[in-house]
């Protein structure tokens, strides 16, 4: 039964515009909490069923940066948002969206912690003088929020690393979780077939934007050291930058001349199809340099698939070294190293078949018992309730 309580979600990212985790993150907590509350939804871009957007095409100011634009969406989210009891903001896009509304209607804001600035400097080189404009944004809306959630205790340390004045209390450990009933092993070979993929050959697949966080380049590199019976099916969106699309085209074609098997997809693919290439992969491939959870990963084990990823952030929390995938060490100051030991990750599983299907298996199994979004809604509501009078 639906609640009284007036929940307004604040969010750049809601389907079908979704390309990250934290779009993800929305969709499937909006799904649960609308079952417990009364919750609106203020996204960024086009009109869509199910939400109020909010254009970031702001006519008057045709040339400002990128981060001026989202700021003044922010605006028009604020004044969107006067009849709700509490709010809750995801990412920086929204945060600033979530402070005005505390300010101005005197109502609770709550933040979710999906990735912080502060940990990602690589953003200066896309955004400029608008990555200043966005830890500001982040700082100033973390530092006053009533409750931050950080979706994994790694990131509760970094939250409170990169924000010492935030009252540890304040801080809130609520996990990502996974649709496993969406997510499942999908026998279909269709969309496989459709990309060329060699059904009778191994293949290890990555699915993510081309960032600097995703470590796509050291996926590549490392792909140079695969046994060369193994298949490399990239989904892969498109880079962030120029600077970044260029590093990346050239590992593809210096990876592509020295061995066959190598598939780049561009376009996002709709969700059914991105399952289906999980489920049938030898391995997914997390080559991440910063990851506050990974909701791929989760998508991963609940379709069968084991999962080599580097241990960062909150990865380790949602694969069980050794159980699930293997963990590889990632040190910014060894890189070599790490795009080896990524390759003999690999490589372990295609000589052992029978392992990376257990793992696939107990990946699966933790999923579905550990990280179900109907929990995570239930606590999400839980924590509303004690910042509402």
């Amino acid at each position: 039964m639906v609640g009284s309580m007036k929940v307004a979600i604040l969010t750049r990212e809601f389907p079908p515009d979704v390309y990250g985790g934290a779009g993800v993150h929305v969709d499937f907590l909006v799904r649960e909490l609308r079952r417990l509350a009364e919750v609106d939804v203020h996204c960024m871009g086009e009109p869509r069923p199910g939400a109020h957007a909010h254009s970031e095409d702001d006519a008057r100011m045709p040339a400002a940066n990128a981060a001026l634009r989202v700021l003044s969406t922010d605006l028009t989210m604020t004044a969107a948002v006067s009849s709700s009891e509490l709010v809750h903001s995801h990412t920086w896009y929204a945060n600033m969206a979530g402070h005005w509304a505390k300010l101005l209607y005197g109502v609770p804001h709550v933040v979710t912690a999906h990735s912080l600035e502060p940990r990602r400097p690589w953003k200066a080189e896309q955004l400029g003088g608008g990555y200043r404009l966005s830890s500001w944004a982040e700082r100033t809306a973390y530092e006053a929020a009533d409750a931050v959630v950080a979706v994994s205790r790694g990131m509760r340390d970094d939250v409170l690393d990169c924000y010492p004045s935030i009252d540890p209390a304040k801080v809130h450990v609520i996990s990502n979780g996974i649709d496993a009933d969406f997510y499942h092993p999908d026998p279909k070979t269709n969309v496989l077939e459709r990309l060329g993929v060699d059904l009778t050959r191994p293949y290890v697949t990555f699915v993510g934007r081309i960032t600097r966080q995703k470590g796509v380049p050291h996926l590549l590199r490392a792909g140079l050291q695969l046994d060369p019976s193994v298949q490399l099916v990239l989904l892969a969106g498109a880079a962030d930058t120029p600077e970044l699309k260029t590093e990346t085209d050239g590992l593809i074609d210096e990876l592509k001349a020295a061995r066959d098997g190598v598939f780049v997809v561009s376009e996002m693919l709709p969700r059914d199809e991105v399952r289906q290439v999980l489920t049938h992969a030898l391995a997914f491939c997390c080559p991440s340099v910063y990851e506050p959870l990974g909701i791929v990963n989760l998508e991963a084990m609940a379709c069968e698939t084991a999962v080599v990823a580097s241990a960062v952030g909150g990865i380790p929390e949602v694969v069980d070294d050794g159980v699930t995938g293997t963990l590889v060490r990632y040190d910014e100051t060894d890189i070599p190293t790490f795009e080896r030991d990524l390759a003999a990750g690999i490589n372990e599983l295609v000589a052992d078949p029978a392992k990376a299907e257990a793992m696939g298996k107990a990946g699966r199994a933790r999923a579905v018992s550990e990280f179900g979004w109907d929990a995570v809604a239930d606590r999400t509501l839980e924590l509303y309730r004690t910042l509402l009078p």
